[in-house]
């Protein structure tokens, strides 16, 4: 929306009262302001305000202020449903009517939370998988269950967290620990137990402490609804044509989001052989009747997005210029879950290969493909390999630089002569990875809750503990993405419903509350206006709030005051 910015400001400390039609010379869609208090009159600072457009699938959020006041200048008009969220208070739910060029002010009153299980249902994953009772210094103890359980889904939201019995449990554990690559029957059966032991039904008594950053009143969060989306996975921002191209796993598709429109497009991938479950030979997780499982991408050059094919062990080609797909590039020998790429400048893709403890390298000029084998390292947790993860590519030398999850190591490759050096990781579960534009690698540490800054040229390194809202629950980071503006790192992160700014100038974080329960936000991508793009995948979408998983971008000025 091209609205004038100071007319926005100026209309927040001018309607304070609703209906008030705007100048005709004004050009703003609507205008929703208001407060929110307390069942005692008391402004509630931080409060998210979300206002949605059912029909179209869109829907808009920003966060009261000090005063419990909130204005959201938006184009979505005409009968939407309103929605106040804050902890420990019970949402509130209503209709509000926005009219185009017309200034709307609301008085909205909370209600706090009536009973120990009311509040305990609300609280994220992360407080109810925090509860379990962890065997310290084991398989069991808390790093390492986080890094076995959660690396693909959350474990304690409202979808897992129901009573069963540790028979029941196994039934599960034994499914998960396969894609680990274990079978070790005592060792399902004594996890089963303790998760039986830790999803008991009883409320939780933790209290969270929940604050919110000044800044939150400056922020708008947009939703995009993807109806067709089973296993929506990384999403790119296309510079080109401003669209937004996510890669479903779930689905066999690449999902393009129009953000102006709201409107999505699904097109489907080509088999080109492989067979359903790809390399894995079987339907897959949830029965999912997938071939080729697209999971990573990045855009060349040429401006085709080159695709990691998990399933099927190949490398997909997008051509957002003709909106189809064309002939994949298989990887030869063994290519187990090819899982992230990246491209260079030189126009030669890097991607981990997760399953076989390998990575590989397409020169997207030639369409060579040459696969390199990682050096031999023990896994950590229960894993049969070492699951190289993230990579990415120094823009000082052109190094290449990967994480190993399971292996707590990150590595170098040299380019021109493939030898490869690894390194202790500064965090433990390495996840995923990224360079700022000086060459200094930002790397997520699923295992703790943590962010590392890895200076390559020194080997040094710097550690921050991602907030924590109760002490001794540690959030799981997933990925990292560099604003390209302002150099900030931004993290994903899948068991507090929140994503995390690091504000690099003062090393301190800023957390911006998700809309949905349940949100499981995956990797970061930058628009030309400031958002900040992801896609929200708990698996299954069950598990989401409502069900239907979504587009999210956040624009941290994207409510002008």
């Amino acid at each position: 929306m091209k609205a004038d910015a100071g007319l926005s400001r100026r209309a927040a400390l001018t309607f304070m009262t609703g209906g008030l039609s705007l100048a005709p010379h004004v050009v703003l869609a609507a205008l929703l302001t208001g407060v929110v208090t307390d069942e005692s009159h008391r402004p509630v600072s931080g409060a998210m305000v979300t206002v949605q457009d059912a029909q179209r699938g869109v829907a808009e959020s920003v966060f009261t202020d000090e005063k419990g006041r909130f204005l959201l200048d938006t184009e979505l008009v005409g009968q939407l449903q309103l929605r106040v969220r804050t902890p420990y208070m019970q949402d509130l739910r209503t209709d509000v009517l926005l009219q185009q060029n017309v200034a709307r002010d609301v008085k909205l009153a909370l209600r706090s939370m009536k009973s120990d299980q009311e509040v305990s249902d609300s609280l994220p994953a992360a407080y109810h998988f925090g509860h379990i009772s962890f065997e310290p210094g084991t398989p069991f103890d808390r790093r390492e269950f986080q890094r076995d359980c959660l690396t693909c889904h959350q474990l304690g939201n409202d979808f897992t967290r129901h009573v069963m019995s540790a028979e029941g449990w196994e039934v599960i554990v034994k499914q998960m620990h396969a894609w680990l690559g274990n079978f070790d029957e005592e060792l399902r059966q004594k996890r089963a137990r303790i998760l039986a032991r830790g999803f008991d039904g009883r409320p939780l008594t933790v209290r969270p402490t929940f604050p919110h950053d000044a800044s939150l009143k400056s922020a708008k969060v947009t939703e995009y609804r993807l109806d067709e989306a089973v296993v929506p996975h990384d999403a790119d921002v296309n510079p080109r044509d401003g669209l937004v191209y996510s890669v479903d796993e779930g689905a066999d598709q690449m999902v393009i989001t129009d953000r102006a429109s709201g409107s999505s497009r699904y097109v489907k991938a080509l088999a080109a052989g492989s067979p359903v479950g790809g390399k894995f030979g079987t339907p897959l997780l949830f029965n999912l009747a997938v071939s080729r499982g697209p999971h990573s991408l990045a855009q060349a050059s040429d401006g085709k997005y080159y695709v990691t094919d998990a399933f099927a062990g190949g490398i997909g080609v997008f051509n957002p210029m003709t909106g189809a797909w064309e002939a994949p590039r298989e990887i030869p020998g063994s290519a187990l879950y090819p899982h992230t790429i990246r491209i260079g400048r030189d126009q030669v893709a890097w991607f981990t290969i997760a399953y076989s403890d390998k990575v590989g390298r397409l020169d997207i000029k030639s369409g060579e493909i040459e696969v390199l084998d990682l050096p031999k390292l023990k896994p950590k947790g229960t894993a049969a390999v070492t699951v190289p993860y993230g990579i990415d590519i120094s823009p000082i030398d052109g190094t290449v630089w990967y994480a190993r999850l399971f292996g707590d190591k990150i590595g170098r490759i040299d380019p021109q002569s493939r030898v490869i050096k690894e390194f202790d990781s500064p965090v433990s579960g390495p996840r995923r990875l990224r360079f700022d534009k000086e060459g200094i690698l930002w790397i997520a540490g699923f295992s703790d809750g943590e962010l590392a800054r890895f200076d390559p040229s020194t080997g040094s390194s710097k550690v921050y503990k991602l907030p924590q809202f109760a002490p001794g629950y540690a959030p799981a980071p997933y990925a990292v993405g560099i604003d390209p503006r302002t150099q900030d790192v931004w993290i994903t992160e899948v068991m507090t419903d929140y994503v995390y700014r690091f504000v690099r100038k003062t090393e301190r974080f800023v957390a911006y509350p998700m809309p949905l329960r349940g949100s499981y936000t995956r990797d970061v991508s930058f628009a030309a206006d400031g958002s900040v793009c992801m896609s929200n995948n708990p698996i299954p979408k069950v598990a989401l709030e409502g069900g239907v998983l979504e587009l999210i971008c956040i624009s941290p000025e994207g409510s002008k005051r």
